[in-house]
């Protein structure tokens, strides 16, 4: 039994893989004058789909929105019952239909055309009453569905759902869409959450900062340190940076002494550290980090003088990594 269906759930994502690398072949003329229409558009894409249909209608609906496109789908049967009042004459309307001949959408079609709106139709049939009616036809007909009765649509809603992709994808670099973009119709994800987050954000400031001076005993900077639990200690002067110690400078001066009691700061101190300016994004300090293998930055300004610290531990409060 366990073999018999896991060479089902293969045969299914072959048959779907095939669908989809299949439609890559028939992108033509008419996939740029959708894109065109879309392009050209001042108000919302909307798309249309019933039953699983009206499902990749939802979903794709979701990636033009987060990708700089403002779309949302309506189901048909609500647009004929006050819904349809969400389409404008500058909108764009897709209609999902593999059949074409959804009567659900083909009862809209007429009232959409009134309205002057432009309709691209993802169907398998060109000659469909859908495909006849659009203005634009993307051809997203599969050889057969990966259900073994050739019945429950698996392959046709993949291969639509890779054209709506397609699509809003295609659009991405026209737009000139930014990570930064993204990441702002995406605050609450981590994505959003890296992108958005500076260094200002989270840095410790203030008296939360290990700072001692460059006269200090090596002892008395260790209880800094410690206190402060940033894994480092900076050294100032009016403000102004003048090195760092770390816990890995730590260990290196207690390989080469034996005494470490009359040390001073300027005797162990690594002088022309790696900084970060607060106005960074956060990121920018996790690949400064990671490339000369830090735990801790200083933040400074302009003038190098001392705003605030971070370590791998304050990156990781702030979910950043």
């Amino acid at each position: 039994m366990s073999n018999s269906l896991l060479q089902s759930a293969k045969q299914v994502i072959l048959i779907e893989a095939q669908a989809v690398s299949q439609l890559a072949d028939k992108l033509d003329q008419s996939f740029l004058d959708a894109c065109g229409l879309i392009q050209k558009c001042t108000g919302k894409v909307i798309l249309i789909g019933m039953g699983k249909s009206g499902h990749i209608a939802n979903k794709i609906a979701a990636t033009f929105a987060s990708t700089g496109t403002p779309a949302f789908a309506v189901h048909p049967a609500e647009a004929g019952h006050g819904d349809l009042g969400m389409i404008e004459q500058n909108d764009v309307v897709v209609c999902i239909s593999y059949s074409g001949e959804s009567d659900e959408i083909m009862i809209l079609m007429p009232l959409i055309k009134r309205l002057g709106v432009a309709i691209i139709a993802m169907t398998g049939n060109k000659n469909s009453s859908i495909g006849k009616i659009s203005d634009v036809h993307l051809d997203v007909s599969v050889e057969k569905e990966a259900c073994p009765h050739n019945l429950a649509p698996t392959s046709s809603t993949t291969a639509a759902l890779a054209m709506g992709d397609a699509l809003a994808v295609s659009l991405i670099n026209d737009k000139g869409f930014s990570p930064e973009d993204f990441a702002r119709s995406h605050p609450s994800g981590a994505l959003g959450r890296r992108l958005l987050t500076f260094v200002h954000n989270i840095m410790k400031t203030g008296a939360d900062i290990p700072s001692v001076s460059k006269d200090s005993k090596l002892l008395a900077a260790l209880l800094v340190m410690s206190q402060k639990a940033l894994g480092m200690v900076l050294i100032v002067k009016n403000n102004q940076l003048q090195g760092i110690f770390t816990d890995g400078d730590l260990r290196r001066v207690l390989e080469q002494n034996t005494d470490i009691s009359q040390l001073t700061m300027a005797e162990v101190m690594t002088k022309n550290c790696k900084t970060i300016l607060a106005d960074k994004p956060a990121m920018a300090a996790v690949a400064m980090m990671d490339e000369f293998n830090l735990n801790s930055l200083p933040v400074v300004d302009e003038n190098n003088q001392v705003v605030g610290a971070i370590n791998t531990h304050t990156l990781m409060q702030a979910k950043i990594i």
